[in-house]
């Protein structure tokens, strides 16, 4: 035998006594079943989701809360209303009383009619000046062309007055000459003695006619001339004179147009100021611009001033018209399209997520992406608004505008182990789908969908 002989376990009394106990065996089972229905839990689908927060509102703008304001400063006379109640559109919540002492008249309006109504009558009174002032102008034109056709004709006459007088005039002198060359031959005749004295003196006194006939001529015919002279200088005065009294005339005219069209304004701003007067009137009354709940007074007590624009309380439509307003990550929004179907947890509802496996979710309500925004907010998120989705079960009635809501937007399924790898890398969910484009583009700009492996 050799030094070191072998000992089998039969001949050790210590080893018989030591075995496996039972729980480790069964502890290793445990573990090896753990891991593979873990390894095959790896390899089931789940459905990719976009986690956003948000509240609860309204869908149209409309029939979202808003406030009340006064379109005027004035004084708080009395409310009408308290917190809490309804109102339908056209009821008054609130009276107020004018502060402003322009507007303290009471018979502010009596006024203005007044003066309207005299500013009408005196609008008149300018179109009847204008109207007889064109009517002046009218027979000053036709007056204008009768005395000048007159002075036409006395010009033409003197014309012809002249021509007539300037033949008479040369006649005349032809004559004198004749009578003149007659005389200072009969007086040399009679100076020789061939003549007697009575016939020289005969021939002389036919001389001095013709000689006195002749001046008078020469007179007749300047007069002629001065006459042709005073025809054209009063065919100038004509003109000159009924274009000076039509000038003036329609300098009135003038006048009394522009002194209707200040009046014509002054009436239309009179006008205005009574229109503005009565819709002013009808602010001393807030009226409620549609059905809904007071939801809260800004203003308090009686005698309060308040400024015009100022908000004076807080309205809430009457309206089953609600959708959640959630916000999403920049990098989720190219993943998203109308449509897209969205599970909902509202503050208040106990509810169970499975956000991959939406089919086991206990609790929650559908929905349907109806709105993303085109521009981020100011935290850099984009807003999606979601509609109650009509093939889900209805939502609650007891939603309040303003509650809080959880929101997954469901996406497309992947392997489970897909997922952890993806979330342990922080990369986006893949989108296997070309997203619903909101609005169609060209033909050459298709929308492209993202892929992240």
């Amino acid at each position: 035998m050799n030094d070191r002989e072998e000992i089998t376990s039969t001949e050790l009394y210590t080893l018989k006594t030591l075995k496996t106990p039972n729980a480790g065996r069964v502890l290793a089972r445990w573990l090896i079943g753990i891991f593979l229905v873990f390894l095959v839990m790896l390899f089931l689908p789940w459905q990719q989701n976009i986690r956003g927060k948000g509240k609860v509102n309204a869908f149209l703008p409309s029939n979202r809360p808003q406030t009340i304001e006064t379109a005027i400063a004035g004084r708080i006379m009395g409310w009408h209303v308290q917190e809490g109640a309804f109102v339908e559109a056209g009821d008054t919540i609130l009276t107020l009383s004018e502060i402003k002492d322009a507007y303290f008249d009471p018979n502010l309006l009596v006024r203005i009619q007044e003066q309207i109504t005299a500013k009408e009558n005196s609008i008149t009174s300018k179109k009847d000046k204008a109207e007889a002032l064109e009517k002046q102008i009218e027979a000053l034109k036709e007056a204008l062309q009768v005395k000048t056709q007159q002075a036409y004709n006395k010009l033409t006459q003197a014309r012809y007055k002249l021509t007539s007088d300037s033949v008479d005039f040369e006649a005349e002198k032809v004559r004198f000459v004749n009578f003149e060359n007659q005389y200072q031959r009969n007086q040399k005749l009679y100076e020789a003695g061939n003549i007697a004295l009575t016939k020289l003196q005969d021939i002389e006194s036919k001389f001095q006619e013709s000689k006195m006939k002749l001046v008078s001529s020469e007179n007749k015919y300047l007069q002629s001339k001065a006459e042709l002279i005073n025809a054209r200088v009063e065919v100038a005065g004509v003109a000159a004179e009924y274009t000076d009294k039509i000038s003036k005339a329609e300098s009135d005219l003038n006048a009394t147009l522009s002194e209707l069209f200040d009046a014509e304004a002054e009436l239309s701003k009179l006008r205005n100021e009574y229109a503005n007067m009565q819709i002013r009137q009808q602010q001393y009354q807030i009226i409620a611009p549609q059905s809904g709940y007071i939801v809260k007074a800004l203003q308090a007590g009686i005698g309060e001033t308040i400024k015009e624009g100022e908000a004076v309380t807080s309205i809430l439509p009457q309206s089953s018209d609600i959708a959640v307003e959630m916000y999403v990550r920049a990098m989720d929004v190219p993943l998203l399209s109308k449509g897209r179907k969205v599970r909902i947890e509202f503050d208040g509802w106990p509810a169970l997520q499975f956000s991959g496996w939406p089919s086991v979710a206990v609790g929650t309500f559908g929905g349907i992406v109806t709105v993303i925004d085109y521009v981020n907010s100011e935290s850099g998120e984009f807003r999606v608004l979601v509609t109650q989705d009509p093939e889900d079960e209805p939502w609650p009635e007891q939603l309040r505008l303003g509650s809080g809501a959880n929101s997954w937007i469901m996406l497309d399924d992947v392997p489970l182990w897909y997922e952890f790898w993806r979330q342990l890398n922080g990369f986006p969910p893949s989108l296997y789908e070309k997203p619903k484009t909101e609005e169609p583009q060209d033909g050459k700009s298709e929308a492209k969908a993202f892929m992240i492996k």
